[in-house]
């Protein structure tokens, strides 16, 4: 997860899901504002305290964990 600086994990914020700069707005938030269709402009009017890179960064943590594999460790 390189250069993601704007993402954080904070379990004392939204529940440790993925947050923008410690804001109270999640990845998935943004993330799913633009899979309904609102653009990036309506976004940042509706969120002024968010920043152009922020959503940049949302869109680049979402692909990464897509890409991100889970893999099952053996019980012993």
């Amino acid at each position: 997860m390189k250069d993601m600086n704007r993402i954080t994990l904070d379990p004392a914020v939204m529940g440790g899901k993925p947050c923008i700069r410690g804001l109270r707005v999640t990845v998935g938030m943004v993330i799913g504002l633009l899979a309904v269709g609102r653009s990036r402009d309506e976004i940042l009017k509706a969120y002024p305290y968010l920043e152009p890179e922020d959503i940049d960064q949302a869109l680049a943590y979402a692909a990464w964990r897509v890409e991100e594999r889970e893999v099952s460790l053996p019980v012993a």
